[in-house]
């Protein structure tokens, strides 16, 4: 049985979204939630909204993340912060993985 304080990451199944789009919820309680997204090359994180506050890490690759009017490319290392309500996106210039935290928790990936 997996542990709900210490998660082993081969233990936690990917859920295929389509498009090249995958992820695994990690940990989660009703005040936050990480979520492990893994992207193929050119796969597109379309823009979106929500009323949670994003935090995400760039654990591998390369994507061009917008977060309203603004835009970069972001690589392994990097950070992009989300408020409630704006609307961002990010397309996938190299295979990758983003690491999101939510606050709250989003009850539509459970």
């Amino acid at each position: 049985m997996q542990s709900k304080t210490l998660i082993q990451d081969e233990r936690v199944d990917w859920q295929e979204l389509g498009d090249g789009i995958r992820r695994k919820v990690m940990a989660q309680n009703e005040a936050m939630m990480i979520v492990k997204v893994g992207f193929d090359q050119d796969a597109i994180g379309t823009l979106h909204h929500h009323p949670h506050t994003q935090a995400s890490y760039v654990s591998k690759g390369k994507f061009e993340i917008t977060i309203g009017t603004e835009k970069s490319v972001l690589e392994a290392g990097d950070v992009y912060f989300v408020l409630s309500g704006e609307v961002h996106g990010a397309i996938c210039l190299e295979k990758g993985e983003l690491i999101d935290v939510f606050s709250p928790r989003r009850d539509d990936f459970l």
